[in-house]
């Protein structure tokens, strides 16, 4: 009876949250506490798919989405991100009979990192995606290596790893792991790769196992590339699935050497992610036809990247995750890529849409000496913390006159409208991302 009361209960709150736009976390909730052993209690499909990790997670479970959709699978996930245990509750007791039978080919779930050990205390998946693991939320997730332990909590024997073979902590993953069941996707040496590290911090210095001193043979950006560790040997496992050849101006790149693949966005994250996504649906059995006929030319629907008008401006967003300075760095070597004329728009406005924090040493880690190139003219600062991003470039080798600093939104959107038609890059995160869109046209 507590599994029928859960499931009949998620369903009406999930109906009347959909009708008032809200409802992805709630229903979960309450369907806990009527039976906390719920997610045990009911029959889930024979593939089950979870994608973590610092970044990344939203983008590369809408491309897994994607493609097996255009396999024939019928697919259920959490479009809306709602990745704790409340949300993915709320997701599968949705798509449940009374019975609890949960209707679906697929169950493919984000899952925050911190919380995973809590979702999958009930049940296993078939393939767990790993993708990176990053500085990120000081306040609220400590060190990488502390998310690592909380991550590793959640994996189990008879769970098949897809991990990023190029990321020195998340390959740590394997060391207890039946070797079997682990799979890697990487990046081989390619036209981005660089044989000094770049960026403000290293976390790849030291050995993630002994703390010795790494040693790279290339790096792809902060402290993802090829890496050896003298001392104890944790090194980059050889890829089964590798972007053999990357072009990024060009937006090209190849998997596994026979694939081309055209890219919409090109940033090294949307090439990571989209490589997350072909590793773990070749597992499930789809096709490379299929794979590369829907990846090709791909456009994300989730909102990380925004194009829009403004007065005379064309204008694309990229949301770059507040207190994580590699989703910044990314994104700033995106727009210093481009060489066309461009202004800059940074907002920072609120750190966090769950908790207060005013903590913004996070900024000092982000390389905004990235923008120090010519095509980029006026930079703007703009939101409730303006004047702490002003305070950070002035430690930076940009130009004072190129920096114009203001805390109203408003008035940021109101003076590109008026002035200027050259490109325009607005870099902010998912809680200030809207403050800038309802001024603009899409």
């Amino acid at each position: 009876m507590k599994l029928v009361l859960a499931v009949i209960m998620c369903k009406v709150l999930r109906f009347i949250g959909g009708l008032v736009g809200k409802g992805s976390s709630l229903p979960g909730q309450f369907a806990l506490k009527v039976c906390p052993d719920v997610l045990g209690r009911v029959k889930l499909p024979a593939h089950i798919i979870a994608v973590t990790g610092s970044n990344g997670k939203t983008s590369t479970v809408e491309m897994i989405a994607a493609i097996l959709e255009k396999d024939g699978r019928k697919v259920v996930y959490n479009k809306e991100g709602s990745n704790q245990i409340e949300g993915v509750a709320t997701l599968i007791l949705s798509h449940c009979t009374l019975g609890g039978k949960m209707r679906g080919d697929v169950l493919l779930l984000e899952s925050d990192e911190r919380y995973a050990r809590h979702t999958f205390k009930w049940f296993h998946p078939t393939y767990f995606v790993i993708t990176n693991l990053y500085r990120d939320q000081l306040s609220r997730n400590g060190h990488p290596e502390w998310v690592y332990d909380a991550v590793k909590a959640a994996v189990f024997p008879e769970t098949t790893l897809v991990l990023n073979a190029d990321d020195p902590l998340a390959s740590c993953f394997a060391r207890e792991h039946d070797p079997a069941k682990v799979k890697w996707f990487g990046l081989d040496k390619c036209s981005i790769s660089t044989t000094e590290h770049h960026g403000v911090y290293h976390d790849g210095a030291r050995c993630p196992v002994c703390k010795g001193r790494m040693e790279y043979s290339c790096y792809h950006y902060a402290h993802i590339g090829h890496y050896a560790c003298p001392a104890c040997g944790h090194r980059r496992h050889d890829t089964d699935f590798t972007v053999t050849d990357l072009d990024l101006k060009a937006g090209r790149l190849t998997i596994n050497g026979e694939t081309p693949i055209s890219l919409v966005f090109k940033s090294i994250y949307n090439v990571y992610n989209i490589l997350a996504a072909w590793s773990v649906c070749a597992l499930a059995g789809v096709s490379s036809a299929v794979m590369a006929g829907e990846i090709n030319n791909y456009t994300l629907k989730n909102g990380r990247m925004v194009t829009f008008t403004l007065g005379e401006h064309k204008g694309t967003l990229l949301t770059s995750k507040h207190e994580n300075s590699v989703a910044y760095d990314t994104n700033l070597a995106y727009i210093a890529a481009t060489e066309k004329p461009c202004t800059v728009l940074i907002i920072v406005d609120a750190i966090s849409r769950k908790y207060f924090t005013g903590e913004t040493s996070w900024l000092w880690d982000i390389d905004f000496d990235r923008l120090n190139v010519p095509h980029v003219g006026k930079i703007m600062l703009y939101g409730k913390y303006c004047n702490d991003l002003a305070v950070r470039f002035k430690y930076s080798h940009i130009p004072a006159d190129k920096v114009e600093v203001g805390e109203s939104i408003a008035t940021a959107a109101e003076e590109l409208k008026a002035n200027g038609d050259e490109d325009v890059y607005v870099v902010t995160c998912f809680s200030d991302r809207d403050k800038l869109l309802e001024h603009v046209v899409r």
